[in-house]
């Protein structure tokens, strides 16, 4: 293949904004006096989303009426404060900055909804921009269906046998096999407890950004 693009996962792949989100829900907990979720437990469920994040807190069960009207609240206060804590992963500059000196494009694809993905990104800044970001918003069906990935590609005019993507979630991994790309599986992120990683069927596996790169430039050079 001629390597022309590589898409990112958000969420655990990109940028650790478990902290942030943690801080969230722990505000309303706190509000309602209940205890606040320890970072550890977060961080094994925050890929779910908000909702799955106010269930464990609130230790609520399926369908429970007041689950939408908490996870409201949770966005809204990680609203006020996206990018306090949230930092990019080890290694992810000097990853971006090789694509960007190999003039590979670099773009994301998340569930993260585009109020809060856009505003995000304009905390950080890289080697390159991102040829995309692409959000629920943006498609009629989200990740794991492909459809993301497919305009991910026809954004950066490049066709998926032309891309990889990488992520820490097995919908991402799914997502990206759907879409007929090479896939990276990631273990640094937000991996559930008594997940692994090589289960996914991913076609590479890493623990560190810093293995990246040494699987992109083998696709880079064909």
């Amino acid at each position: 293949m001629t390597l022309k693009a590589v898409f990112f996962d958000l969420d655990g792949t990109l940028l650790d904004t478990a902290h942030d989100l943690s801080a969230a829900l722990n505000t309303i907990l706190i509000e309602d006096k209940r205890p606040p979720l320890d970072l550890k437990e977060t961080r094994e469920i925050v890929s779910e989303g908000a909702l799955a994040l106010v269930m464990r807190g609130y230790q609520l069960s399926g369908g429970d009426a007041r689950a939408p009207a908490l996870r409201q609240r949770l966005l809204d206060r990680y609203a006020e404060n996206l990018a306090t804590h949230t930092v990019k992963f080890d290694g992810i500059d000097a990853l971006i900055a090789q694509l960007t000196e190999h003039q590979i494009a670099w773009g994301i694809v998340t569930n993260k909804p585009l109020p809060y993905a856009k505003p995000l990104m304009t905390h950080f800044s890289f080697a390159s921009a991102p040829s995309c970001l692409l959000c629920p918003e943006h498609v009629k069906h989200r990740k794991p269906a492909p459809e993301s990935l497919f305009l991910a590609c026809e954004q950066t005019n490049c066709h998926v046998t032309e891309a990889i993507y990488i992520g820490d979630h097995r919908r991402d991994i799914e997502c990206g096999k759907n879409a007929g790309m090479p896939t990276i599986a990631v273990s640094y992120g937000y991996l559930p407890s008594g997940q692994d990683i090589q289960q996914w069927n991913a076609d590479h596996c890493v623990d560190s950004v810093a293995e990246i790169w040494p699987i992109i430039s083998k696709y880079q050079k064909g």
